[in-house]
């Protein structure tokens, strides 16, 4: 039997916040492993705080095509947390990291799991655009980790009485992400271009926390705590 294919956008927030979250990776690595019996997972990886602190670097200079240059910044910080994941996983994931979907799909072959960060450059899009391409690339559900429980009308880290919402469709999902200005590096729960990627397709995804019990629910679907979006 062919295993199923499912792409994880893992927030750069939960790979290094300010120094290497080894606790949390460790069990994620658990999580994936235990559930290698019948999926082969791609996972791309954030920036996070190291794409910040490089592309702050650039934030008041005057200089040609800045945000340009900010987004590659961004894109190398990705596929750094990339190497450093394959490193950590050993055997069951790539060596090389993959710079487009054919090079995805061609290590995907041989190997159980398939880090990368963002692919290429594209205009207004972060590792989390380059994970929505690749679900739908792969006709696969779509779970991004992030460093929230799921979504909220109103950023909880900053409003005690955020609303969590549970369920939410593409449309409605899609208001809410256009409603942030974009910036490199910026720090939403799924960004513009994937919400407009997720609808278009049709692509069910979820947005979990770093509680990984609620990973391990979603894909032996069991009911669990985080944001499904559907039509």
């Amino acid at each position: 039997m062919q295993k199923k294919v499912v792409v994880i956008s893992l927030g750069g927030s939960l790979i290094i916040p300010d120094e290497i979250n080894y606790k949390f990776l460790k069990k994620f690595k658990q999580v994936i492993k235990k559930n290698l019996n019948k999926y082969k997972f791609v996972v791309v990886c954030g920036g996070g705080s190291t794409a910040r602190d490089y592309i702050k670097g650039l934030k008041n200079e005057k200089i040609e095509k800045k945000q340009y240059l900010q987004s590659l910044l961004g894109i190398a910080a990705t596929r750094l947390n990339a190497r450093f994941m394959t490193y950590l996983f050993g055997r069951e994931a790539n060596e090389g990291i993959p710079h487009n979907m054919k090079d995805v799909k061609n290590l995907l072959k041989k190997n159980e799991v398939v880090f990368c960060g963002a692919l290429r450059y594209a205009k207004h899009e972060t590792s989390d655009g380059t994970a929505a391409k690749l679900a739908r690339f792969f006709k696969s559900d779509f779970i991004n980790l992030t460093n929230v429980k799921g979504l909220f009308d109103k950023n909880p880290k900053k409003h005690k009485n955020a609303k969590f919402i549970p369920q939410i469709s593409h449309n409605e999902f899609l208001k809410i992400a256009k409603k942030i200005k974009f910036e490199p590096g910026q720090h939403f729960v799924l960004d513009q271009k994937a919400a407009e990627i997720i609808k278009k397709y049709n692509i069910t995804t979820y947005i979990l926390g770093p509680d990984l019990k609620n990973l391990q629910k979603v894909l032996n679907d069991h009911s669990f705590v985080g944001t499904k979006i559907i039509n």
